[in-house]
């Protein structure tokens, strides 16, 4: 049964509200009535109070009037400002309560803040609040201090605009880049699977497909004479092969569904692998560290070369892997040969572009050409951390 949240708090309300962008909230006109509602009653109950300055009918409509113009605050809000300081004016100019409109004021110039740019705001800023100040001054109110105040208020309605704005702009910028560092989290996660997959189906196929043909050939060179046990030995193969190809893929992908990076391959497995290729393996690590993610990209760059050793060498070309530890870092040799890859083509396959980027991840570098006197070698060099030296007792 599905949990039931809590309905979140009044200050997670207000925090939602000043992270989201005005123009983009749900319900917009429906809140703005319900500010103007709120402002409205505010407003009232500062005229009211005032009883000496209590205004008539005409400077509560007035008043009313000018609240009401904040429903529109959100789509119009320069237009609202100018509607609403005539409305003041008119107020005011009636000799009515002075420090009534001023939550009006302060609502319709923070939207102005909040929704443009920092030269609006000031444009507007001194316009409202110079016009408020001569108003002010004209209705009679000479005391300094109401004065100060009042223009305070806008000033400070003014401020906390630009500081809401630039949060948002703040968080939106910050949003986008968690969101590139994501797609490039991703991206670099797919490119992985497929350096993975590819390693993993392109060594296996190409063995299938080189034993395949060679149960092929037995069966076309001689039909009257088949060599069954060639042909058991082939097929035996192949099924070897497929086996393992399925039991590796089924980690691969159980890893990919929980998550997770699982064991990685390393050069405990390299005699299998060398074995399967029908090469030679000189294997000289005795003594020395190889890190986890070294060993499976050393273990990865050997099973890509054998695949293109296998499949462009050609018949009866000879494989040798060489794997040693000199001057600090794990040094791979693949040589054969044969005739070598990339015959009529220039262009290089993503088996080579993946080994190379398997090489990098862990700071070492890959060599792939013809070698000297015939065939392909690919070297490789991976860096070796140093390892801290044991404490003595």
């Amino acid at each position: 049964m599905a949990e039931v949240s809590d309905p979140p708090s009044a200050a997670e309300r207000v925090l939602r509200a000043l992270h989201q962008d005005p123009l983009s909230a749900a319900h917009p006109t429906r809140n703005d009535a319900v500010i103007a509602a709120g402002v409205a009653l505010l407003c009232g109950a500062v005229a009211y109070a005032d009883t000496a300055l209590r205004p008539d009918a005409l400077g509560w409509a007035l008043l009313g009037c000018s609240a009401l113009l904040l429903v529109w605050r959100r789509r119009r809000p320069l237009g609202v400002v100018v509607a609403a300081v005539a409305c003041v004016a008119a107020y005011q100019l009636l000799g009515n309560a002075h420090a009534a409109p001023v939550p009006v004021a302060m609502v319709a110039l923070y939207t102005v803040a909040a929704t443009g740019t920092v030269r609006r705001t000031v444009a507007v800023g001194v316009c409202v609040v110079g016009f408020a100040v001569s108003a002010m001054s004209a209705n009679g109110v000479h005391h300094v201090l109401d004065v100060l105040r009042t223009s305070g208020w806008l000033v400070a309605a003014l401020v906390l605009g630009v500081a809401v704005r630039n949060y948002r702009t703040y968080l939106a910028e910050e949003s986008t880049r968690a969101e590139q560092a994501n797609d490039r989290k991703i991206a670099e996660e797919r490119l992985r699977i497929a350096r993975d997959l590819h390693d993993l189906l392109a060594h296996s196929i190409t063995l299938i497909g080189v034993r395949t043909s060679v149960a092929a050939h037995v069966l076309a060179v001689d039909p009257d004479r088949l060599d069954r046990a060639a042909i058991a030995e082939a097929l035996e193969s192949i099924a070897d092969t497929c086996r393992e190809a399925r039991t590796e893929l089924r980690t691969t992908l159980t890893v990919l569904r929980a998550d997770e990076r699982g064991p990685l391959p390393d050069l405990a497995g390299l005699p299998d692998l060398v074995r399967t290729a029908a090469a030679e393996l000189i294997l000289d690590t005795d003594g020395v560290h190889v890190p986890p993610t070294v060993g499976a990209a050393a273990y990865r760059i050997v099973q890509e070369s054998l695949t293109n050793a296998v499949r462009h060498a050609g018949p009866g070309a000879t494989v040798r892997v060489r794997v040693t530890a000199a001057d600090g870092a794990l040094r791979l040799t693949v040589g054969d040969d044969g005739r070598g890859p990339g015959a009529g083509s220039t262009t290089p396959g993503f088996g080579i572009v993946g080994m190379g980027e398997r090489a990098r991840s862990v700071g070492g570098t890959v060599r792939t050409g013809p070698r000297r006197g015939g065939g392909f070698e690919v070297a490789a060099s991976l860096p070796l951390p140093p390892r801290a030296p044991e404490a003595s007792a």
